[in-house]
């Protein structure tokens, strides 16, 4: 499945991109769609089939399309904060110029929208599994 244009409008907000010039709605539904949740029904967004060698992933039809979007948000900041990061501050004229500020804003726009991205867990599987008699017998 792919971002809805209404997931696509509200990272936007959350960048400050008003318009297309630098970022399109399809390079933004790229940065979304890089993020797929867990669903509210619990659905992952992919299965994995076991039976070829390596496993492949395969597309979860049951699922529906939930993303991250501040984990999304915090990627296209950081992007337009490499941008920036060579810009200094310097005076001309009788004026002091900080351009530094801007890197440092686009910054903070980058750790806030990564404090706010869904929470992530890994299952782990123990080995030898306690309960296979036969794994103990070894």
């Amino acid at each position: 499945m792919s971002a809805t244009a209404a997931q696509v409008a509200r990272v936007r907000r959350m960048v400050n991109e008003a318009d297309d010039t630098t970022y399109d709605d399809d390079a933004i539904a790229d940065y979304i769609e890089s993020y797929p949740l867990i669903d509210e029904r619990g659905e992952e967004p992919y299965t994995w089939d076991t039976s070829t060698s390596p496993p492949t992933q395969e597309d979860n039809d049951d699922w529906i399309a939930t993303y991250d979007l501040h984990a999304a948000a915090a990627d296209i900041w950081e992007e337009k904060a490499a941008v920036v990061a060579v810009d200094f501050d310097f005076r001309a004229d009788g004026g002091q110029y900080s351009r530094s500020q801007v890197a440092e804003r686009y910054e903070r726009m980058v750790r806030y929208h990564r404090t706010r991205r869904a929470p992530r867990t890994h299952r782990l599987v123990m080995y030898p599994d306690p309960t296979d008699d036969e794994d103990l017998s070894n």
